[in-house]
């Protein structure tokens, strides 16, 4: 990954290189290929040190949840991403000079800091992307050879008292069973289980509700599913609604729209 990115980045390099060169000819000046290179050398030579920097951001980013969480991330990554490529970027041009015999003045302002932070956000986008598709493939690849390391059996007839939350590049297994409700919490749904454990997992519940009702996990409200497995008793209020109560003795609140899913635990639960 980091030769094919580097290999990209030299490449453009000189060839902004020898175009500007061919633009300063143009307009009478001195050709002089050797110091435009210096200039952009200088630069990807920094910016490849500063690919794992990048490559660290993209993974938090995928691992994050939440779309301001990935913006923040983003947002930092970019920031510093700027400052240390222009920090090191005229270090390492001082230092070199200054071994030949001569010197570099980067005539710092707001103006030429802006000038080449504009440059730092396209390169930092461009490599963010190629990164994110690049860690993509990675985990497909690795999915698929973890599928194809299972057991021919194991594919074909999975578990029927296991589930995998799946979120990202995140892998939980739980038993239907220590599933106490599942509450919609904006783009995600968060599973409550009877240990106390959460998880918040990307999804919609009207999709989790067609994955677990086999499981007696059903709608009781507008946002939230219930194990009527784990219920012990449920107390019908005059409003219509009603309360769950579960056999660790934690409590969940329905709706009377769904009451008629909960009808039936009258001669399955604990005195109502």
């Amino acid at each position: 990954m980091f030769a094919a990115i580097a290999a990209v980045a030299l490449a453009i390099g000189v060839v902004n290189a020898l175009s500007g060169a061919q633009d300063a000819a143009w307009r009478g000046d001195s050709y002089d290929i050797g110091r435009r290179l210096f200039w952009e050398l200088s630069s990807i030579i920094v910016i490849l040190l500063l690919v794992p920097i990048l490559t660290l951001a993209v993974r938090r980013m995928r691992q994050a949840h939440g779309l301001a969480i990935r913006i923040g991330i983003a947002a930092v990554a970019l920031l510093g991403f700027s400052a240390f490529h222009i920090t090191g970027m005229v270090g390492l041009r001082k230092l070199l000079l200054w071994l030949a015999g001569g010197g570099y003045d980067f005539h710092f302002s707001p103006a030429t800091v802006l000038y080449e932070f504009r440059k730092d956000a396209v390169t930092a986008l461009l490599l963010g992307a190629t990164l994110w598709l690049i860690e993509s493939r990675r985990e497909l690849r690795k999915a698929a050879r973890v599928a194809a390391s299972m057991p021919a059996a194991a594919q074909e007839q999975p578990s029927s008292d296991l589930i995998w939350l799946r979120d990202g590049t995140n892998r939980v297994r739980v038993a239907p069973r220590d599933i106490l409700w599942v509450a919609s919490a904006g783009n995600y749904i968060e599973y409550i289980l009877a240990n106390g454990t959460q998880h918040l997992i990307r999804g919609t519940l009207a999709a989790t509700e067609s994955e677990l009702a086999r499981f007696a996990i059903v709608r009781v409200h507008r946002t939230r599913l219930a194990n009527l497995d784990r219920v012990s008793g449920v107390d019908f209020k005059p409003s219509g609604d009603f309360e769950l109560t579960f056999d660790n003795g934690q409590t969940l609140g329905g709706s009377r729209r769904y009451r008629p899913a909960v009808a039936s635990l009258g001669g399955r639960t604990a005195p109502v």
